[in-house]
């Protein structure tokens, strides 16, 4: 007759607790792992705002054309939108401020001059014309370039197309594209519409 083995209730319990016990430490030891190794959890860097954007499309204009700082002084006009090329905003004029400001710190030598009512562009065959006046202001102030921009609303993002042209004849030196998140604050700068 076989030997059968027949385990005690507090050997076979001891068993099962074991068991369990092992196969817990086994699956936290999985969770951890799959938590490690998931970088979902880690919060989302913030993105980058206007200032961020314009110092980077600053030095993205010096990269392209070393010889860019050599058409100083540079005045700069306010950005305007693409869709009313005589109409700016909040967003527009601090855009311009910000990447003159930019562009100084890149080597340019920018003159302060507040150009309200001093600028207009023209559409004409999908080209930028300076105006008489900013070539008189140009003169005035011995400004070799002009920073000039334009920029559009889309439906998440705004998006800003900046140039630094010479003064002379409107060549562009420069050039440089971004965009931002269209956000409550960006909104808020888009508002202010009005001339420049």
């Amino acid at each position: 007759m076989p030997f059968k083995f027949f385990a005690t209730p507090s050997l076979r319990q001891r068993l099962s607790t074991s068991r369990l016990l092992l196969l817990g430490v086994l699956l936290l030891s999985m969770a951890g792992c799959s938590t490690m190794g998931n970088s979902n959890n880690k919060p989302p860097e913030p993105a980058p705002d206007l200032s961020e954007l314009a110092h980077k499309a600053a030095q993205q204009m010096v990269a392209s054309n070393p010889d860019l700082t050599r058409y100083s002084p540079m005045i700069a006009a306010t950005f305007v939108s693409i869709d009313n090329l005589s109409q700016s905003s909040t967003f527009g004029r601090i855009s311009s401020e910000i990447m003159a400001s930019a562009l100084a710190q890149q080597g340019m030598q920018v003159r302060e001059v507040k150009m309200r009512d001093s600028m207009f562009i023209e559409e004409s065959v999908g080209e930028l014309i300076l105006s008489r006046q900013v070539q008189r202001l140009s003169s005035q102030h011995n400004a070799r370039s002009i920073l000039m921009g334009t920029y559009a609303q889309g439906q998440d993002y705004l998006y800003v197309s900046a140039r630094v042209v010479r003064s002379g004849d409107a060549m562009v030196l420069g050039s440089a594209d971004f965009r931002i998140k269209l956000d409550n604050n960006m909104r808020s700068l888009l508002e202010g519409q009005g001339g420049w």
